[in-house]
């Protein structure tokens, strides 16, 4: 039995399928099926039932399930510590959305180097789905995300609230002329819609978070973003916003590991995280670079 038979059934589990798991592994299918007839005949028994509707667990598979996970957590917390840098105590691994770094994650990496400048960081992007697999295999430390899942091992906090506001780059033209819908999730878009039943199919939809904000300046256009995000821009004359138009409340969460290695350094992290939090809902960040 190895970690890749683990981190296979598990993204089978994850999954539901065989061939869902073959694409969150990165193989075919035949490879995913030959793994775990592997990891069967080394058990002695079958894991999963399959069907067309696609597969179940079968009791060895439930009993098998946690020990599979603290195999790959296990695995993945000896290469934190076998890949510490030289010259660093450990190593911290955050991860967030594409919206969250921006003014949010980027302000706290120098404060939490300066905090701890013996701690190297490694910082990655991605969806929450991916984020929240790689908490649960113990790949990432620590993660800040919309909409999380509570997981065995892995603790949820709610960070602060994002208001997603209506801006748009040319306020003399009707909203329904330059409308771009930004895609926030389903409840955005069940709240959207109550809101904007004329505007259920404006022609142009994005699923880009705050990455958006660009190409809304450039066609002049309208759009819902985060108002942490998009106050600069405001500030600088290039959006405005549309004052008679509904907010709608994103809250963002930090999720990060129960039993870190180095409990005092996530307490760091999260304290600082916090606190750069608060700066940018109310504003007091200071403007960032690129305006």
């Amino acid at each position: 039995m190895d970690v890749i038979q683990a981190k296979t059934f598990l993204a089978i589990v994850e999954g539901g399928n065989f061939l869902a798991a073959a694409r969150r592994v990165h193989v075919t299918q035949s490879t995913v099926s030959a793994r775990i007839k592997a990891l069967e005949d080394q058990l002695g028994k079958p894991l999963f039932v399959r069907s067309k509707a696609g597969c179940a667990l079968t009791p060895a598979g439930h009993q098998f399930h946690r020990y599979a996970q603290s195999m790959v957590r296990a695995w993945e917390e000896a290469k934190h510590q076998v890949a510490v840098p030289d010259g660093f105590d450990e190593t911290l691994i955050v991860g967030g959305q594409y919206s969250l770094w921006n003014r949010l994650l980027l302000r706290w990496v120098p404060a939490f180097q300066s905090a701890a400048p013996r701690v190297a960081l490694r910082c990655e992007i991605g969806m929450p789905q991916r984020l929240m697999r790689e908490m649960t295999e113990g790949v990432i430390d620590l993660a800040v995300i919309y909409r999380p899942e509570h997981r065995p091992g892995v603790k949820v906090k709610e960070l602060f609230e994002d208001r997603l506001i209506l801006v748009t780059a040319d306020p003399m033209l009707p909203v329904e002329e330059n409308y771009i819908f930004i895609d926030w999730g389903d409840a955005f878009r069940e709240a959207h819609a109550l809101s904007f039943s004329h505007l259920h199919n404006p022609g142009l939809t994005l699923d880009l978070g705050a990455l958006g904000v660009n190409l809304l300046i450039s066609r002049k256009a309208s759009g819902y973003f985060p108002e942490r995000i998009v106050q600069p821009h405001i500030d600088s004359k290039l959006l405005t916003r549309v004052d008679d138009a509904p907010t709608f409340s994103y809250p963002a969460y930090v999720v990060y590991q129960e039993n870190f290695s180095s409990p005092e350094v996530m307490l760091t992290a999260l304290r600082l995280l916090e606190e750069t939090a608060e700066q940018a809902v109310t504003g007091s960040l200071p403007p960032p670079f690129w305006t």
